[in-house]
């Protein structure tokens, strides 16, 4: 922000883009917000295990308290994701290269990534069983009311009933109020 003859306000920056850095120019820092970044820096595929074990490594070292080294280790979890087998090779690098207290340290850090991972899934879980349970609720509903108002329902009718998502059985079951006959219950108003 400026006037004719005088600058008020300016901003200058610096960009670093991260995914252009090489991750091993930062292995022997002592900064621990080193270790969050290298799991965003330029990695190889087969590096990732040997990236993430080093990250961990780096945030062992130093004495930091509890909540900034989950908060650290949670950034790295989160941006540097491991699939089944790279996990594999992460943990036997944990267990043949690290020494036993940053083993200690590393396995209290990464034990909380699987407590925090164990309760999204069960969280996740929850609330899929309770949209699945709400499904079958208003399936049975609605078939339970069609058969009490029309009788014998027709096997095409109960495969539709049954291949519908919720937003439609809600629907129908509404239009079943009105409805002076099957056809006018799946009749879209």
């Amino acid at each position: 922000m400026a006037f004719p003859d005088w600058e008020v306000l300016a901003f200058r920056f610096r960009t670093v883009q991260l995914n252009r850095l090489n991750w091993r120019d930062y292995l022997g820092s002592h900064n621990p917000v080193a270790s969050a970044l290298m799991a965003k820096m330029a990695i190889e595929p087969k590096d990732r295990p040997r990236v993430k074990a080093e990250c961990l490594r780096l945030l062992v070292t130093p004495k930091l308290d509890p909540a900034r080294s989950r908060f650290i280790s949670g950034f790295i979890d989160t941006y540097l994701r491991l699939q089944q087998e790279e996990l594999h090779i992460f943990d036997h690098l944990i267990h043949t290269e690290f020494l036993p207290t940053e083993q200690e340290q590393a396995m209290e850090l990464t034990t909380s990534w699987k407590e925090e991972g164990i309760q999204l899934g069960i969280q996740q879980g929850i609330e899929q069983g309770l949209k699945q349970g709400f499904h079958q609720g208003e399936y049975h509903a609605l078939k339970r009311l069609l058969t009490r108002r029309f009788q014998t329902l027709p096997d095409e009718v109960l495969a539709r009933i049954e291949a519908a998502p919720s937003e439609q059985l809600e629907q129908w079951l509404d239009n079943t109020l009105d409805a002076a006959t099957l056809e006018d219950v799946f009749r879209n108003h």
